[in-house]
This record gives structure tokens, sequence and C-alpha cells, in this order.
């Protein structure tokens, strides 16, 4: 998990943020939702003022692969040991 805020704030500040969870690749065959983690991450830490303003008001925790198993053995909704994540 990769968490993405402003955390030059004070603790107190971040604790007060709300959380956006954004999760990738949950079924090995959606490739393109890595190009699209890629790029929602390299927009979260860019110097553009919009991605300022995001992290300074929010707390982004990402999970750009969601089911690892299942790319690397090719397995659509199931883990390495077989479970299904989408039950």
């Amino acid at each position: 998990m990769v968490i993405v805020t402003n955390f030059a704030s004070r603790p107190e500040q971040i604790a007060l943020r709300r959380a956006v969870i954004l999760t990738g690749r949950v079924h090995p065959g959606e490739s393109n939702a890595s190009l699209m983690m890629q790029g929602t991450l390299e927009y979260l830490v860019s110097e553009d003022e919009g991605a300022r303003y995001l992290r300074d008001n929010f707390v982004f925790k990402i999970i750009p692969m969601l089911n690892p198993d299942g790319v690397i053995i090719g397995n659509y909704r199931c883990s390495l040991s077989g479970l299904d994540l989408n039950r």
C-alpha cells in the first residue's frame, strides 16, 4: 500500500482528513488498470496545484495491484491458494 498526503502537516491535521482508497488490478486481465494507477500516482505526487490541493485535504491509500498472485500466475479471479477474491 502506498499512502499519499501532505506529511508536512501536523499529525492532528492529517487525522482529520478523509481517506480515499484506490485499488487496481483486482482482475489480472485489467492490464489497463496498471496504466491508470501509474498516471494517478504520478499526478498525486506532482507539483501541480490541483495535486497539492488533494494532498492537503485528503489521505490517499493506494493498492496498485490487489491480486499480484493472479497477475503473476494468470489466475483471473483466484489467488495462489485458489480463493475467489470476489467472494
